[in-house]
């Protein structure tokens, strides 16, 4: 029989299936943490959705389009803290009930709270994805490319989003499993929010940024969502150029407005003539597509699912780091911790020892 059997009166696997059907239980029963994560996540999606509601493919409209995805990435901390008090409740009943009666394993305890979240979690984010992702009218960079790369990538899409949504759960998880207070496991997720945030590539892009911060670039968690997410939702369109974007002057005699741009659009690799074949008055919008946009941001389609295994990895490092955390805090490293009482005239006996002994002297006595 193996340890664990010997200690807990059913293996690990059962453990942990008995302890995640009752959070799941408790979760339904008391189904105001669900709905308070529901609320606050289609609210906000739907206010930052139509704040930019169907953005336009001119470059002020490609600008709109990124800067609300990096909004939208803002309900990453209020989400974190709402889910603080309740693991905070959920570990307390465990480490004066549960532990030192032995009625299951800090472990199956630790996985179950991860597990039990990351329903919900996927759910969360699949109704802020349908409020906020086609209100801004991301769908529309795919439409030239036919039904089947519009389907495509909106479950790209979708999928990467609920996977930021399971990222914003296990990060709750890792903050607060070694801390006593919801307040203290709140500056930290703060801190990770915001370091991630600011560096992200979307206020600096990485060429700008400072020797010693780039590596910040490269170890947000933000950086591989914005990557991941802007170059699907924007790439392989045509830019439009509103009328104040266009940039107008009149060639030289003799030239068109095509043969006086010509050796300037072929260095540059981008941009378009509204008419080629005006003699004057001419337009020139500097971008063409908006994988030019892409670019210069420093974001690739072709990295897409690059950046997806890249976040999952961060899922997982939370997953462990939240496992190893807890035991390294919380967890009794020892199976015996008795302290040793001396009795008078005696060597020291273990105090489990000498209580056995006071009782059976008790039970002779009474008998």
């Amino acid at each position: 029989t193996s340890v664990g059997q010997e200690e807990y009166a059913a293996p690990l696997w059962k453990q942990y299936v008995i302890v995640t059907k009752r959070i799941f239980q408790q979760h339904w029963r008391s189904p105001i943490y669900i709905w308070s994560k529901m609320v606050l996540a289609v609210v906000s999606s739907l206010f930052i959705g139509f704040s930019f509601f169907k953005a336009k493919n001119t470059r002020q409209g490609l600008q709109n389009q990124m800067f609300g995805f990096f909004m939208y990435l803002m309900i990453f901390n209020p989400l974190l803290e709402q889910g603080l008090p309740t693991f905070v409740e959920q570990r307390g009943l465990y480490e004066t009930r549960e532990r030192p009666s032995k009625t299951f394993s800090w472990k199956a305890f630790i996985a179950a709270q991860i597990t039990a979240e990351i329903p919900w979690n996927a759910l969360v984010g699949t109704a802020a994805f349908f409020c906020f992702y086609y209100a801004v009218g991301f769908y529309n960079n795919a439409s030239p490319s036919g039904t089947a790369a519009v389907n495509q990538r909106g479950a790209y899409a979708w999928f990467f989003n609920v996977l930021f949504y399971i990222y914003i759960g296990t990060t709750s998880h890792l903050v607060m499993a070694p801390l006593e207070l919801t307040e203290s496991a709140g500056n930290v997720g703060y801190l990770i929010f915001t370091l991630g945030l600011t560096f992200c590539g979307v206020l600096v892009s990485l060429n700008k940024l400072p020797g010693f911060w780039k590596f910040m670039y490269r170890v947000s968690p933000f950086t591989y969502i914005v990557d991941g997410f802007l170059s699907n939702g924007l790439a392989n369109n045509r830019v439009q150029c509103s009328s104040t974007e266009l940039v107008r002057f009149s060639p030289p005699s003799g030239y068109n407005c095509a043969q006086y741009m010509e050796s300037y659009i072929t260095k540059a690799g981008t941009g378009y003539l509204a008419d080629p074949l005006a003699t004057e008055n001419c337009e020139f919008c500097a971008i063409s597509s908006t994988n030019d946009f892409l670019r210069v941001v420093g974001v690739s389609y072709d990295r897409r699912w690059r950046n997806v295994g890249i976040f999952i990895a961060f899922i997982i490092f939370n997953i462990v780091g939240a496992t190893f955390l807890y035991w390294l805090a919380r967890v009794p490293k020892k199976a015996d911790r008795v302290k040793c009482v001396k009795k008078e005239g005696e060597v020291n006996v273990p105090q489990s020892e000498y209580s056995k002994s006071m009782i059976d002297k008790e039970d002779s006595t009474i008998v």
